[in-house]
């Protein structure tokens, strides 16, 4: 790659290009056990799991697997919050060279049976309390196999006895090999720690990481072990103050979201990094761990920080031994980042990547000059740029917006079973993100705004048509569509516009009750507000923009 605006920014020491070490993730993962075998890997409510005990886990757990009947190339869905299983499970599906589909736990049951139906996995590794849900849908999907994970089987004493008794007995320990359901702990404890044959090439398929579309419908990028080969050792050059086999990493980033799984799991597990498990990121556990553990490196969404800042417990918590703060998923407030370099002393670095870039590919330079406001510059091999928004073959001068393109080798070759959706992604080799922004004269990139409506709120990412379609079930609406409104703690929140049939009559309280019983919650509307029209072009289509900048004129009015 040729010297780009942004290589003259970087910090010093960080290469523009790297000589990568081909090696898959499993193999990364058998290296540092070899390395760091009595390092700490993860710490679950006290409990520790070294890299040599974690080793021995994956392999027991991929025997496991092997004896069910997986196979190279198959798929298996995992939906799990951050506990050892999360990890265990993964890589133990990738030692066998299938496939790994990181499903979210909070999905409901149509928007998991899309996701599983759409990859063919015929195995469900999942929380135990998701398990009647796997059951609910198992008629319409090709599952075979569920495997029942429990949070208590890694706490320790006397954690784990405790409870245990706060979980009835039946559901907790509701499972039946006979019927297809089987207990993660008795499926690693029936099998041997050796390592699992296997033949794993590291342009074989990895995972199906699935985003949102256009059409509202998930699609699943395709992602390789050279993807994430290469975007974790892009992170590696990115951070060299890491201390492979000694730093601590926060792991509030869930691991079925793309940066917890990448940025995370996967550059942990590359460098012998400890990872704080957190099964449930709220402020008060967030902080209590970091008096506990003290790490040196915290990754979080921007929700987090918000919450944390304003919690009531921040100003007794020591944040010193932390060496970075990251923000991806969402855009951070300005605000919050002034508030947290003030209170905390330490700047929040803005990183941005999509699931189709493996997760990276710009950050504020550690070491260098961050700037505020700015996702930063396109990190070692990957190349960035701006074109217009018409044709999408024009590049724009610098400074002046357009559509965001990336290419490198942590992108996805495309999306799976869905040749048009990757043929319009993926064009001449560049990646269109959808993404508006522009490059400065230091090769710093600002997002201006999305081309597409996606509204991300929280960290997840939420597509306004699985409201609108949610929201058109309702016998009493005629016309709706929801749009993202900026939110000082979650980012962005919802907003539903409706319009009702003639003759009837709806209350906001109706509205969001009727979308809670069919949405996950993170995608439920916050408010609800009833037109008589809504806004449209000449084609009919709704114009959610206008809906946007409606509520914005109104906000610069009470301003």
């Amino acid at each position: 790659m040729d010297d780009r605006s942004w290589h003259k920014s970087y910090a010093p020491g960080v290469p523009t290009s790297i000589d990568y070490d081909e090696i898959t993730l499993p193999a990364a993962l058998e290296r540092t056990v070899r390395n760091h075998p009595d390092t700490v890997a993860l710490i679950m409510m006290g409990k520790k799991i070294t890299y040599r005990e974690l080793g021995e886990l994956v392999n027991r757990f991929a025997n496991a697997l092997a004896d069910l009947g997986i196979q190279k190339g198959d798929k298996v869905a995992i939906s799990l919050p951050n506990m050892p299983q999360a990890a265990i499970a993964p890589y133990a599906v990738l030692k066998l060279g299938a496939v790994v589909v990181m499903c979210n736990p909070l999905y409901t049951e149509a928007e998991l049976t899309h996701q599983i139906s759409d990859a063919g996995c015929k195995t469900a590794i999942v929380l135990d309390l998701l398990v009647p849900r796997i059951k609910a849908i198992q008629p319409n999907t090709q599952i075979e196999n569920i495997i029942a994970c429990h949070i208590r089987d890694y706490l320790p004493f006397p954690a784990k006895q405790l409870f245990g008794r706060l979980i009835k007995k039946e559901m907790h320990r509701n499972t039946d090999p006979n019927e297809g359901v089987h207990d993660f702990l008795d499926l690693v404890n029936k099998f041997p720690p050796d390592p699992p044959a296997g033949d794993v090439v590291i342009d074989d398929l990895a995972a199906l990481q699935y985003t949102g579309g256009t059409t509202g419908l998930s699609k699943g990028a395709v992602l390789t072990h050279r993807n994430y080969s290469c975007n974790v050792q892009q992170l590696i050059a990115w951070l060299p103050d890491a201390r492979d086999g000694e730093d601590t990493i926060m792991g509030i980033f869930p691991f079925f979201h793309a940066a917890g799984f990448t940025a995370v799991m996967h550059q942990s597990f590359f460098r012998g990094i400890t990872i704080v498990l957190i099964p449930r990121p709220e402020p008060a556990i967030v902080l209590e761990m970091v008096r506990k553990h003290k790490p040196d490196w915290f990754p979080c969404v921007p929700t987090i920080y918000v919450g944390i800042l304003s919690h009531p417990d921040f100003p007794k918590t020591d944040f010193s031994s932390v060496k970075g703060c990251v923000s991806g998923a969402a855009p951070l407030a300005l605000e919050t980042i002034r508030e947290w370099e003030e209170k905390v002393g330490a700047t929040i670095i803005e990183v941005y990547g999509l699931t189709e870039t493996s997760v990276m590919s710009h950050a504020n330079p550690w070491g260098g000059t961050t700037k505020v406001g700015s996702v930063g510059l396109a990190i070692p091999d990957t190349d960035c740029r701006i074109v217009d928004l018409e044709t999408g073959e024009k590049e724009m001068p610098q400074g002046e917006s357009g559509e965001i393109t990336l290419a490198g080798p942590q992108v996805t070759q495309g999306y799976y079973n869905r040749p048009q959706e990757t043929a319009d992604a993926i064009r001449d080799g560049w990646f269109y993100t959808g993404d508006i922004g522009y490059i400065d004269e230091e090769g710093y990139l600002f997002i201006v705004d999305r081309k597409k409506d996606m509204i991300i709120a929280g960290g997840y990412n939420i597509y306004p048509r699985d409201i609108d379609e949610v929201l058109f079930e309702h016998p009493k609406i005629q016309e709706a569509a929801a749009v993202g409104l900026p939110d000082s703690y979650r980012g962005e929140t919802v907003k539903a516009f409706v319009v009702t049939k003639e003759g009837e009559t709806l209350t906001e309280e109706e509205v969001i009750a009727f979308c809670k019983e069919k949405l996950a919650p993170y995608k439920v509307p916050k408010m609800v507000e009833f037109m008589d029209e809504l806004p449209k072009s000449n084609v009919g289509k709704v114009l959610r923009r206008k809906l946007r900048e409606m509520e914005m004129e109104r906000g610069e009015k009470k301003e």
